[in-house]
């Protein structure tokens, strides 16, 4: 982190970059006691004690709700030299999810540590660990972390390689008020998060209620129909080609491009492939089309769809999907929510078939079925009510993405100093 820039007054430069004079830098050790835990197996009972090991320390608090347990035997052979999590102290992932930490609380039950984590306890009882617990989440740490850690499948670093971190550290005031201004921009992401999960919450159980006209928009009657996909449109596998065929040519939608996406737009940049003018015909896409994911790996990918938006010129679809194209009794905006409810995703896994990877075919889809209002008209209408609650999720999730980016501004003055605090010092 050393630069040639100049250093300006009242600071300095060290090994973790410009810093207040003020400001100490030094190993880990030298601030926090690092203790390993003990290499036991340990023998896990279905009731008895906690024990906190990778997957307990992924969030700011130690999450101890689907920890393993062991017997009171093994737990005092685990807590042994110093090893009895106390509140204050920090349990630091050091094997797979290098640095993730999670700080011990007043309410926690007695714990024991399990295998691949160890615990930082501050020596000066004035020390900060929601300090410390942002800088090992900042760039000061995690380049370091990302230059010690050695492993193919699973990244690990040894326990004098934590104890020998270079940390900069504040005099224990600024080390509170560092980390509350922090922790005040944490708890409006917190917040946000809170609100979108009930946002989704309403909008699943709104789709469930309007997809399957359990609920009736005011003004709107009549019978619902229950009709097989099969009767309502057509199915296309898509195109396969040799490797030798892609990285050139015309573009080529593929798997990837179809996750996570509810509609696909005129524009993205698609991969290319080499395909014939018979071939763009046949494995066209048109507005309103939608694509199937024909296989997946996990069982929940199966059967995703996107919406085609625009018409593709010279575009074709990958092999791994399935194109409906429906015969005109859909609306656009309600193709991209009816088949993303629930009980329809559900009935599309339970038609899927498992080899190596979850595999649906035309036949299967075919068969599902779903429930239609009479209307065109009340499609639109239970459509614009789902759009509109997208968009005030996303709209939230914008909010809660920015005060994101604001923290990891902050951080970066905050903790190289560079930003000083009012009282703070």
């Amino acid at each position: 982190m050393v630069t040639n820039k100049p250093v300006p007054h009242g600071y300095k430069q060290t090994e973790v970059g410009v810093i207040p004079q003020d400001w100490q830098v030094d190993s880990l050790k030298r601030f926090w006691v690092v203790t390993d835990c003990k290499h036991i197996t340990a023998e896990f009972v279905s009731n008895g004690i906690s024990v906190a090991s990778i997957r307990e320390v992924q969030s700011y608090f130690v999450e101890l709700k689907n920890a393993k347990q062991t017997t009171e035997l093994y737990y005092l052979e685990l807590i042994e030299g110093g090893r009895k999590p106390q509140p204050g102290d920090l349990i630091f992932s050091r094997n797979a999810t290098v640095g993730e930490v999670a700080q011990v609380c007043v309410w926690h039950p007695p714990f024991a540590m399990g295998q691949d984590v160890c615990l930082l306890r501050k020596k000066d009882p004035n020390f900060s660990s929601d300090y410390l617990q942002e800088v090992i989440r900042s760039p000061v740490v995690i380049e370091q972390l990302a230059n010690l850690m050695v492993g193919s499948t699973f990244k690990r670093v040894n326990i004098e390689q934590i104890r020998n971190l270079a940390v900069p550290m504040p005099l224990p005031e600024e080390q509170r008020v560092i980390a509350q201004s922090l922790s005040d921009v944490d708890a409006l992401i917190t917040e946000c998060d809170r609100i979108i999960t009930k946002k989704r919450n309403t909008k699943q159980g709104t789709m469930q209620e309007l997809l399957t006209g359990k609920k009736r928009l005011p003004g709107f009657s009549g019978e619902w129909e229950v009709k097989k996909l099969g009767e309502i449109g057509e199915f296309k596998n898509g195109i396969n080609k040799g490797k030798e065929d892609f990285g050139f040519g015309y573009p080529f939608v593929n798997l990837l491009d179809v996750f996570g996406r509810s509609k696909i737009f005129q524009g993205v940049s698609f991969g290319l492939v080499n395909s014939s003018g018979a071939e763009r015909k046949i494995y066209e896409l048109r507005k309103g089309d939608i694509l199937f994911i024909r296989s997946s790996v996990k069982p929940e990918g199966v059967g995703l769809t996107s919406v085609v938006n625009d018409d593709l010129e010279d575009t074709v679809y990958s092999g791994f999907l399935i194109r409906f194209r429906d015969f005109g009794e859909l609306d656009f905006e309600y193709k991209v929510h009816c088949f993303n409810e629930e009980e329809f995703r559900k009935r599309v896994i339970d038609s899927s078939t498992v080899s190596a990877n979850t595999n649906i075919n035309q036949d299967a889809l075919k068969n599902l079925q779903i429930t239609l209002p009479p209307t065109i008209e009340e499609q639109k209408a239970i459509a614009q009510i789902l759009s509109d609650m997208n968009t005030e999720i996303a709209a939230l999730e914008q909010k809660r993405d920015k005060y994101k980016a604001i923290k990891q501004g902050m951080m970066q003055e905050l903790l190289t100093g560079k930003t000083r605090l009012i009282g703070s010092y």
